[in-house]
């Protein structure tokens, strides 16, 4: 299968996961279930890919694709439009699916207690770091009747950066255990799951769920652009259902 349902204790109406790279009509280097047709990938393919997961998904929700530019810009799903550049989406309406694409970025789900909300943002560490989660968590009420789920990523073993990235985050709450010095002066690994954990509770989200999962490790499961810089894109999904 294609797509993987999160486990987290989501409420009734609410469905959430993402996909892998199995079971779909891609070649090398995008094998096999690629959907992102900004990575040079035929379109055809891209677009058989995106209808098979449609298909797949419970009650079929309609996908609202983003133009994902590594921003800070949130949109309500409803209203998105797929040439401006946006890297997160909300809504409240049913079977409509809240979407991003990544490929060793991390994805971070949103919904509300009550099942009313929901929302997903992609968060590479310059979203990240510009306010992306932020800014969709002010698209909800209450910040603490928000709950949120992070996604497959690049895990912490993987992802070296410089010093410009780690000033990035001086402003995080407890930034620096996010980094860890390696050798080479001035390069560190980063965690971005633990930099957008603490970030989303300082800014009062009541509880935070992870993956866990290293999309750099899982080869055969996850794409990944530091792996593999020409490479296809995951789904990630977030969907209200009636």
């Amino acid at each position: 299968m294609s797509f993987t349902y999160a486990q987290w204790p989501l409420p009734a109406n609410i469905l959430a996961g993402w996909t892998t790279r199995k079971s779909g009509c891609s070649s090398a280097p995008f094998n096999a279930f690629n959907i992102a047709h900004h990575v040079g990938e035929p379109k055809p393919v891209v677009s058989g890919n995106r209808k098979l997961l449609q298909a797949r998904l419970a009650q079929q929700p309609t996908i609202a694709w983003l133009n994902q530019t590594h921003s800070s810009h949130v949109v309500n799903a409803e209203c998105a439009i797929a040439a401006e550049p946006t890297d997160a989406s909300v809504t409240s309406e049913v079977n409509l699916a809240c979407c991003v694409m990544t490929a060793d970025c991390l994805p971070v789900y949103f919904w509300t207690k009550n099942g009313h909300k929901i929302g997903v943002a992609h968060a590479g560490w310059r979203g990240l770091a510009n306010g992306i989660l932020s800014k969709t968590l002010a698209r909800f009420d209450h910040p603490s009747q928000v709950i949120c789920g992070l996604g497959p990523c690049i895990g912490p073993n993987h992802f070296e950066v410089g010093e410009e990235v780690k000033e990035a985050f001086s402003s995080f709450p407890n930034f620096e255990s996010c980094f860890d010095s390696l050798p080479e002066h001035g390069k560190y690994n980063g965690n971005l799951q633990g930099l957008a954990e603490s970030h989303l509770k300082s800014l009062g989200v009541s509880a935070v769920y992870k993956s866990e999962q290293c999309t750099f490790e899982l080869v055969d499961e996850f794409y990944s652009f530091r792996r593999e810089s020409q490479t296809g894109r995951m789904a990630n999904l977030i969907w209200k259902i009636d």
